[in-house]
């Protein structure tokens, strides 16, 4: 087919050096998947949910409709009940993915007439769910609290903050209490996207929101299944006239089918799993900190701030960033490069995700190849 409309804006992305491809990388040593506690390659968890499918050997194959149609269950109803009492929170909805959760949450609660603001740097489904709402939205700085302020000032409406725990392509974190205290201060309802800090931070891994004791002082939070807990989906904690409300209005909850019986099984096992691993988060933790002892001391002038799974060494240019992963990955190394427009220009990026399973000798040899490249450059 003649589809020259589609070719042109191809290849100007390919001019631009921003050209996205698939690359198979299970050969490579893994520094890029979210996978940070490896309970996507866990024999321990694949065990777990064999036997607990096995176990539920009637359940059908798909969940056969939507969740308000043929979809639900009380296998479905029983687990948003233990990760609402995980996360220390009244209610849970499950959602396909993450981008599903974001999209339903912020298309839906903020109406016409209220007021959405968002940190610079959140995520593109924050963003996608705000565009397909009927609210105004504004951004602030990045993790920026006096510009929160003054655009909270002059909100109108139902006022709603949207910030991420642990930001995807930086890293690092948001000062959530000071946040919270300011959003309470102006009486508007803050948004908290857990998704990178699932399983990494918190008490056994429930997130920032609850490591900060702030569990009253939050609408709504969102985690996801396809990081940390190694499968796919999220949920929407809050209070249950939230769910409730999710129920009746959220589109990407109510027109689609919902996950399969054997999904929720495996997020049921990988719960129970992580509320058991606090000495693999604790090791998670040292290799982030064995990272950033070595790389603070080879290249401290790329290295972003971060004390999470994910790490960031800058290197400007679309071409040049490519060309440095591409060797990375010559070199044994998965790990992926960070262009523009998915960052500003000029702070592309190395983004290099941690995991709890890398070696320690991984880890050193990574910062040692890494090094040896910039000093080509």
């Amino acid at each position: 087919m003649n589809e020259p409309f589609l070719e042109e804006r191809l290849v100007q992305r390919k001019e631009e050096g921003a050209l996205r491809a698939l690359l198979d990388s299970r050969e490579l040593i893994d520094f890029s998947s979210n996978d940070y506690l490896g309970f996507a390659r866990s024999p321990v968890l694949r065990r777990m949910v064999r036997a607990t499918t096995e176990r539920h050997s009637r359940l059908s194959l798909g969940s056969t409709g939507s969740r308000l149609i043929a979809g639900h269950s009380r296998l479905c109803e029983a687990l948003e009940g233990e990760i609402a009492a995980f996360h220390r929170t009244e209610s849970s909805l499950i959602f396909n993915s993450g981008y599903d959760a974001n999209i339903g949450l912020f298309s839906s609660v903020p109406q016409r007439g209220d007021t959405v603001l968002y940190d610079q740097l959140a995520h593109a489904s924050i963003r996608d769910g705000i565009r397909l709402g009927l609210a105004r939205s504004f951004y602030f700085r990045h993790n920026d609290v006096a510009h929160l302020e003054e655009r909270l000032k002059r909100a109108v409406g139902n006022c709603f903050v949207a910030v991420e725990s642990v930001y995807s392509m930086n890293g690092d974190l948001a000062p959530l209490p000071k946040i919270a205290q300011l959003v309470h201060e102006h009486g508007a309802h803050l948004i908290v996207d857990e998704a990178h800090a699932t399983g990494v931070f918190g008490p056994e891994g429930r997130g920032c929101v609850v490591e900060a004791s702030l569990e009253n002082m939050v609408f709504a939070r969102l985690h996801t299944f396809g990081k940390a807990l190694g499968l796919h989906g999220a949920a929407v904690v809050g209070s249950r006239t939230l769910k409730h409300y999710l129920i009746n209005f959220a589109r990407s909850f109510i027109y689609t089918t919902f996950l399969p019986p054997h999904n929720l099984l495996a997020i049921q096992c990988a719960y129970g799993q992580l509320a058991d691993s606090r000495d693999l988060i604790r090791q998670l933790h040292q290799k982030i900190q064995l990272f950033r002892r070595l790389a603070r001391h080879a290249f401290p002038c790329q290295l972003l701030d971060s004390v999470s799974a994910i790490q960031g060494v800058v290197v400007p240019g679309n071409q040049e960033v490519h060309s440095l992963a591409t060797r990375m990955q010559s070199n044994g190394f998965d790990l992926r490069a960070i262009r523009h427009p998915t960052v500003p220009a000029g702070t592309e990026r190395l983004r290099i995700c941690l995991h709890a399973f890398n070696s320690d000798e991984e880890i050193t040899r990574l910062v040692e190849a890494i090094s040896a490249d910039l000093e080509l450059l």
